[in-house]
């Protein structure tokens, strides 16, 4: 039986918005990564999709200033983060660290 994952914080409709376009973004990052990717047509299909992504999540910063929310609760959103699986998510982006040969070789 799978455990329950924690309930998400409280959110703003911004905060929310923000935190779903920062991971779609981290998510298309992370299958551009040329460390991690096999081919580049998906790479690209990737990278096109980034640029609207990016565009998302530049609005929804946008919104939440317009509307006076001028602070990140970061804890809260670090809470929010956590429970989207956002460290594995965030971890893909990473470059995948070199090989070690094994000893003789």
């Amino acid at each position: 039986m799978v455990p329950e994952p924690p309930p998400l914080p409280a959110l703003t409709r911004g905060e929310g918005e923000l935190v779903d376009c920062y991971l779609e973004v981290v998510d298309l990052l992370g299958r551009i990564n040329p460390s991690r990717t096999v081919d580049t047509y998906s790479a690209l299909r990737a990278a096109q999709a980034l640029v609207s992504r990016a565009v998302a999540l530049k609005d929804a910063l946008t919104t939440m200033h317009m509307r006076g929310e001028t602070e990140l609760h970061h804890r809260t959103l670090a809470r929010a983060l956590q429970v989207l699986d956002g460290e594995r998510r965030s971890g893909l982006v990473a470059v995948v660290p070199p090989v070690q040969a094994p000893p003789g070789d």
